[in-house]
């Protein structure tokens, strides 16, 4: 098991090569792993793992209620909300199960509700209901004025997407995979019955391949040889309020949802803060992850309407992402058995949800995978404020001061925390990898009072590496 960001690719062909390190090529990896007869490699193009769709999101665990009934996507974000609940639940990773609220805001939308509440029994999801204006502003007293009636979701929750992509890639490379960051896949062909990848750290051959790609899986897609569906990049643009707005919000709540997707909701995070977002604008260009006036003015505008005591608190940041549209409303699974050639396409925002269930649909489409075991279970360091985070807890401090030491103020993560992620199976390669382990400079301040003592503490690990001390690994 090994985790390399520079250097010569290994000359030995894998069993079996996943391309893409976000949360689902992630939890593909893992499910490979349970095979303890695969020589199983993830391969990613930039220096982390979940750095694309998979870190931009609405961190929202879907019931699957409103998905188009029958579909693929439907049947995976079922089955995955119940295995990711009870995987977070094993593995640490904070989930708020806070409900949903679907608010109408005129008769259009209210006459559509019940129609909405038909597509969630439709989906096998039963305890969803409509309720009148009384119960709507009684359950959200701040929620702006004129609102018709909502559809009630209890089931929908709140989730740290940057934990479980991480848990996922980690307990892959604890069971033996080979995690390879930096490491673009170039060109693709098909040679003496095995895939040969062309990447920026050289040449990798592999039995088997899944393209997990995200943005770009219609492009390796193509230079295999098949032409099933463009990705359109879909750019949402969110912004992060100040925790002091948490108080506002006490579930998701969504709009009546149009052809471009969910729409613009606000919702809070496990981390205290409060969402309001994403934007839907497709674009040309696959990178470009940039914010807009425009776009920002378009959210404050909605959000508004929504909460309009929100847009009296502190933005703390701004961010925008990229989901994988293409010209079907359903994920654009396909296997090509006389190639050993799966691609995983088309996963938008609910990829999340359906990761494990996509990972095991996915693994059941590969030929002569072997045997199987049950993976050891990771635990890892807990991000949300409905849980006792480390500076909460006098017996770890008792048994270790740096948890009692803090370094962000406005996070509240200490020393012993950022210790434990520089030294962890899959360390950061740069501050921002840190932040998404630690919530170090994510808060008010954004880094301006801790960003120098946490940059310190990083190089000063990365100086310690490279002399060659060791780092054992802490598990709080």
């Amino acid at each position: 098991m090994t985790v390399t960001a520079h250097g010569p690719l290994p000359a030995t062909p894998y069993d079996v090569t996943v391309v893409g390190a976000g949360v689902v090529g992630s939890a593909v990896a893992r499910e490979l792993a349970r095979h303890p007869e695969l020589r199983v490699a993830l391969v990613e193009a930039q220096d982390d793992v979940g750095q694309g769709t998979s870190k931009a999101n609405t961190a929202i665990l879907h019931t699957g209620f409103d998905a188009v009934p029958g579909s693929l996507e439907a049947r995976l974000v079922r089955e995955g909300a119940r295995l990711l609940a009870a995987y977070a639940a094993e593995s640490g990773i904070p989930v708020e199960p806070v409900g949903a609220l679907l608010v109408a805001w005129d008769e259009e939308q209210h006459a559509a509700l019940p129609g909405l509440l038909e597509k969630a029994e439709r989906n096998h999801y039963r305890d969803a209901r409509l309720v009148g204006p009384a119960e709507l502003y009684a359950r959200e007293p701040d929620l702006g004025p004129g609102a018709l009636g909502a559809l009630h979701v209890p089931g929908e929750s709140i989730i740290c997407p940057w934990t479980t992509t991480l848990a996922y890639a980690t307990q892959a490379v604890r069971a033996g995979a080979d995690l390879h960051l930096n490491c673009r896949v170039e060109r693709a062909s098909r040679q003496d019955g095995a895939h040969v990848l062309r990447t920026t750290r050289g040449t990798l051959r592999t039995r088997l391949l899944v393209n997990a790609a995200g943005l770009h899986a219609d492009t390796l897609d193509r230079a295999l040889g098949h032409d099933d569906f463009t990705v359109t990049p879909r750019r949402g643009q969110l912004l992060v309020f100040d925790k002091l707005a948490r108080s506002l919000v006490r579930h998701i709540l969504l709009p009546v949802p149009t052809a471009l997707g969910k729409g613009v909701l606000v919702a809070p995070t496990v981390y205290g803060t409060v969402l309001l977002g994403p934007t839907a604008e497709d674009l040309d260009d696959k990178r470009d992850t940039g914010s807009t006036a425009e776009g920002l003015a378009l959210l404050r505008e909605k959000g508004g309407r929504v909460l309009p005591a929100l847009l009296d608190e502190e933005v703390t940041a701004v961010y925008a992402g990229l989901r994988a549209a293409t010209e079907q409303d359903d994920y654009r699974i396909t296997a090509h058995p006389e190639e050993g050639y799966v691609t995983v396409g088309g996963i938008r925002s609910t990829g999340l949800t359906a990761s494990l269930a996509i990972a095991s649909y996915v693994t059941d489409l590969l030929p002569g995978l072997g045997p199987t075991r049950e993976l050891e279970p990771v635990r890892m360091p807990n991000l949300g404020e409905a849980f006792p985070r480390p500076y909460q807890r006098p017996e770890l401090i008792a048994a270790d001061p740096e948890y009692g030491t803090l370094v962000c103020h406005c996070e509240r993560v200490s020393r012993g925390e950022i210790r434990d992620a520089l030294a962890a199976t899959i360390p950061p390669a740069g501050l921002d990898g840190l932040r998404r382990r630690t919530r170090a400079r994510a808060g008010r301040c954004q880094g301006f009072y801790c960003g120098a003592a946490v940059r310190a503490l990083f190089e000063e690990t990365r100086r310690a590496s490279a002399v060659g001390e060791p780092f054992e690994e802490a598990r709080p």
